[in-house]
């Protein structure tokens, strides 16, 4: 396992998923309940999903190397344009209706796991940890790296999430995750027409 790899998905997917709908609801689910039981569920439904999309990535690792580039680059151009084009408040308004829309009378644990494993499916992250596995072929480092990640999200939502907004803004993170997916869209770009 390459650390370096852990290390890149990790920081990638922290930054992509740190402003997304879901810790929203997470901030949500975890200020309305135990925040160690909101984590354990979310923590949860993130690894289902990191294990699914990091599948997906080695069915694309069949591609010829060039069409893996490209896609790569086009969905960090899709996911920094994401990030800076919509707006803090839709997300927002997301993240509230994923937890309204939750089924009553679950446990924190499973109420968790189901608004993340519902919400999360085909979301940015998870796109992006699909590619990660396709580009590095190194799948269980791009699990590490991206399950870490999200787990570490996870923590910031349900744990401190209300703190975290009154220090550092959502739009202030969207926007600085924005302009890292499309400083890798260009380098991704670059390796693409060298290659």
């Amino acid at each position: 396992m390459q650390i370096g790899v852990v290390l890149a998905t990790f920081a990638l997917i922290f930054v992509a998923e740190l402003p997304d709908k879901t810790m929203i609801a997470t901030l949500i689910m975890g200020s309305r309940n135990r925040p160690l039981l909101i984590w354990i569920g979310v923590t949860a439904a993130f690894g289902v999903h990191v294990t699914i999309a990091v599948l997906a990535g080695r069915l694309l690792a069949l591609l010829p190397h060039a069409w893996v580039e490209g896609v790569t680059a086009l969905l960090f151009a899709g996911g920094a344009a994401y990030l800076l084009l919509v707006s803090e408040e839709e997300q927002e308004e997301e993240g509230e209706e994923e937890v309204a829309e939750a089924p009553r009378g679950l446990r924190p644990v499973a109420t968790a796991f189901l608004v993340i494993f519902v919400g999360e499916f085909g979301d940015l992250t998870q796109i992006l940890t699909a590619n990660l596995a396709a580009k590095y072929h190194d799948p269980w480092a791009v699990w590490v790296g991206a399950f870490t990640a999200l787990a570490a999200v996870g923590a910031l939502g349900a744990f401190g999430g209300k703190a975290l907004l009154r220090v550092l803004p959502l739009a202030v993170i969207r926007k600085a995750g924005g302009v890292l997916l499309a400083g890798f869209a260009v380098y991704t770009l670059v390796v693409l027409i060298r290659g």
